[in-house]
C-alpha cells in the first residue's frame, strides 16, 4: 500500500466531473487507491453516492449540472470546503446522440454541444482560480471522434474538436501560472455511452461497420490504465490507445477516405433514420445512454 500512495496524486484532490459510472468512477477509484481524494460531480447523484461509498471517507459526492454555472459554483465551494484545496480537474462529463443532422431532434444534438464543450469551458472556469493556486493540473476528456468525424456524430465530433482546440489555447495561456493542461483522446470505450450507442436500431449498425481498428471497442481497463499514467505524470495529450496519436499525423486525409467508405453504408442508414423517428419519435430515437437522459431529460 506504501508503494501505491508514493504517486503524483498522494494526498490531492481531485474533481471529476460525470463520475456515476465508466471512465470518470473508475478514474475515482484508481486516484483514491493511490491516495487522492476525490471529489464526485455530476448530475446522477445516487449513482455517485453509490461510487463515493465504495470508495470510502476519501471520496463525497456533489450533484451539478455541468452547463449550470450556478450549479458548478456551487459544488466547486463546497469540494473546497470539504477538503480544503482543488488540485487537478478531469472535465469527464460528456453524452452522445445518435442521429443524421437533417432528421435528428434539435434539441438533443445542441445538448451534447452543451454538455461535451460548454460543460468543459464552464468546469475549468469555475475551477481554475483553486487550480491556479495549487499550480495543478487540467484535464478534459475528448475523443477519437474529434480526429475521424463519422457520419451520424456531427454534434460530437464538433464538441470534441472543440475540447482539444480549447485545451490548447488554454494550456498556452497558464503556463506561466504553473497550470499545466491536458486532453484525452480515447477511441471506442466500453462504457455505458458506448454500450447504449452499439444497441441503437440504426446507428449500432453503421458504428460496428467501421474497418479496423476505428471500430474496435476496447475494455475499459484500457482507458483507466492510459489515463491513470497519463494524469500521474501531468501529460499534455492522453491517447487512448497509442495508435490514435498516429492518427493524428493522418488527420488531413481522414475526411475524403471516411467520405468514401459511407458511401455504401449512409444511404440505407438515412432512409432507417428516417423510419425509426417515425416510430419512435425524434427524441427517443436521438437520446442514449443513462448519462444522455439523465441530461435531457423532459
Amino acid at each position: 500500500m506504501a508503494l501505491l500512495r508514493n504517486t503524483g496524486v498522494d494526498g490531492k484532490v481531485v474533481l471529476i466531473t460525470g463520475a456515476a459510472r465508466g471512465i470518470g468512477a473508475g478514474l475515482a477509484e484508481r486516484l483514491a487507491a493511490r491516495g487522492a481524494k476525490v471529489a464526485l460531480v455530476g448530475l446522477e447523484a445516487e449513482e455517485q453516492a453509490k461510487v463515493a461509498a465504495k470508495i470510502g471517507p476519501s471520496a463525497h459526492a456533489w450533484e451539478a449540472d455541468v452547463t449550470s454555472w450556478d450549479a458548478l459554483e456551487k459544488a466547486t465551494a463546497g469540494v473546497v470546503e470539504h477538503f480544503g484545496r482543488i488540485d487537478i480537474v478531469i472535465a469527464n462529463a460528456g453524452i452522445a446522440t445518435a442521429g443524421f443532422v437533417r432528421s435528428v431532434d434539435p434539441a438533443a444534438f445542441e445538448k451534447v454541444i452543451e454538455v461535451d464543450l460548454l460543460g468543459v469551458w464552464r468546469t475549468f472556469r469555475v475551477t481554475l482560480p483553486h487550480v491556479i493556486e495549487s499550480k495543478g493540473y487540467l484535464l478534459a476528456i475528448s475523443s477519437l471522434a474529434a480526429i475521424t468525424h463519422a457520419p451520424g456524430m456531427a454534434n460530437y465530433a464538433a464538441a470534441k474538436a472543440g475540447v482539444e482546440a480549447f485545451s490548447n489555447s488554454l494550456r498556452a495561456e497558464v503556463a506561466h501560472l504553473g497550470v499545466k493542461v491536458g486532453v484525452a483522446h480515447p477511441s471506442w470505450i466500453r462504457t455505458d455511452l458506448v454500450e447504449s450507442a452499439d444497441t441503437h436500431p440504426v446507428f449500432g449498425k453503421l458504428r460496428s461497420s467501421m474497418p479496423g481498428l476505428i471500430g474496435k471497442t476496447y475494455p475499459l481497463s484500457v482507458a483507466l490504465d492510459d489515463l491513470e499514467a497519463g494524469i500521474l505524470k501531468r501529460a499534455r495529450t492522453i491517447h487512448v490507445p497509442r495508435w490514435v496519436g498516429g492518427l493524428k499525423l493522418l488527420r488531413a486525409f481522414l475526411p475524403p477516405i471516411i467520405e468514401l467508405g459511407s458511401r455504401s453504408r449512409v444511404p440505407a442508414a438515412d432512409k432507417a433514420a428516417l423510419a425509426d423517428i417515425k416510430e419512435r419519435g425524434a427524441f427517443e430515437s436521438a437520446v442514449t445512454g443513462h448519462g444522455g437522459r439523465a441530461a435531457t431529460k423532459r
